[in-house]
């Protein structure tokens, strides 16, 4: 099932993917959100890696698809979303063009609702639940904040705004971490701060910039990784506020980056030029992807598998990553 991309599966889209999520946790993991201009589709996805019944490599079906007016800028799925459930419960997030967050839930029945978070002044980059709870979400982006947002009541609001010296490109939560939040400027700084008091608790930087994406490594809350100019680099916060590896990943400048969210050892790099998809493994020199695309946005790792995922045009492509 290669195509010309050399990815493992392909999903067909309608229309021009901008963003993809697949769910980070264990009771949605086999759930994928896919954003186009039009909107959001979700879908279900298993692979012949966890059934070995499975002979086509990949089955996937379209479970919903909620338009929208607005470009999506960024999707988060709650940890609440469940399809083992009674009654179901299918709920995520997206940041879209017009400033204001929407929250998405359904019980893929009759009970359909859409919550809309208005307060940032520009552009949201990227969006979180807390993992435990999903009674909060975060969100940052270029006008100089990350907020917290409550959706414990029927009127979720704004609870908490860490003003920030530069755009925020990235925020994360660690489920080993609750009461911290990592927030990546585009400065190159990346900042943790205390949800007890709200206050900064201590700052990394990466030297240089622009710094477009940085995640917090699910498997070591010790490993936070970025990619800043044409490089990826790695920080492990007990040590130094510094990087203690970095590696040059694209030559005209890299714009994603995600830890593998089932092995601890590989990454994920999207840049230029063209459109460049790389997995590297932190502990040798191997580059297990490396491909490129017509087009790419969005990046996300499968929850269980070594499989990555990148939007394309009209497609979702995946790519499993055979040696580790």
């Amino acid at each position: 099932m290669k195509n010309e991309s050399g990815a493992t599966y392909t999903i067909p889209i309608p229309d021009t993917v901008v963003c993809i999520e697949f769910s980070p946790f264990e009771w949605s993991c086999q759930l994928l959100a896919v954003g186009t201009s039009s909107g959001i589709s979700v879908y279900s996805s298993r692979f012949s890696e966890e059934d070995a019944e499975i002979t086509n490599g990949i089955e996937y079906k379209l479970l919903r698809e909620f338009s929208s007016k607005s470009y999506c800028l960024a999707i988060a799925w709650s940890p609440q979303s469940s399809l083992n459930c009674v009654p179901k419960n299918l709920t995520f997030a997206a940041a879209s063009d017009d400033r204001t967050l929407k929250i998405f839930s359904t019980d893929m029945n009759l009970k359909n609702s859409q919550t809309i978070l208005k307060g940032h002044k520009g552009f949201v980059n990227a969006i979180t639940f807390d993992p435990n709870e999903g009674s909060q979400l975060a969100s940052t982006g270029d006008d100089l904040t990350c907020r917290i947002w409550s959706l414990n009541s029927d009127q979720p609001q704004q609870e908490t705004i860490f003003h920030l010296t530069s755009p925020g490109v990235s925020v994360c939560w660690h489920a080993d971490e609750p009461f911290k939040l990592m927030v990546a400027q585009n400065d190159g700084t990346i900042k943790f701060f205390s949800l007890h008091n709200h206050q900064l608790i201590f700052s990394l930087s990466c030297g240089q910039g622009p710094l477009l994406s940085a995640d917090w490594s699910r498997h070591n809350n010790l490993l936070v990784g970025a990619v800043s100019g044409s490089e990826w680099m790695v920080f492990n916060i007990s040590l130094s506020s510094l990087p203690i590896e970095r590696r040059q990943a694209h030559n005209e400048g890299a714009i994603n980056f995600q830890w593998s969210r089932c092995h601890e050892l590989l990454l994920a790099t999207c840049g230029r030029p063209g459109h460049q998809l790389k997995v590297f493994n932190i502990r040798h020199q191997q580059l297990h992807v490396n491909a490129s695309l017509k087009t790419s946005y969005g990046l996300s790792w499968h929850l269980h598998l070594p499989l990555v995922a990148v939007g394309g045009d009209k497609a979702v492509h995946i790519w499993t990553i055979e040696s580790i």
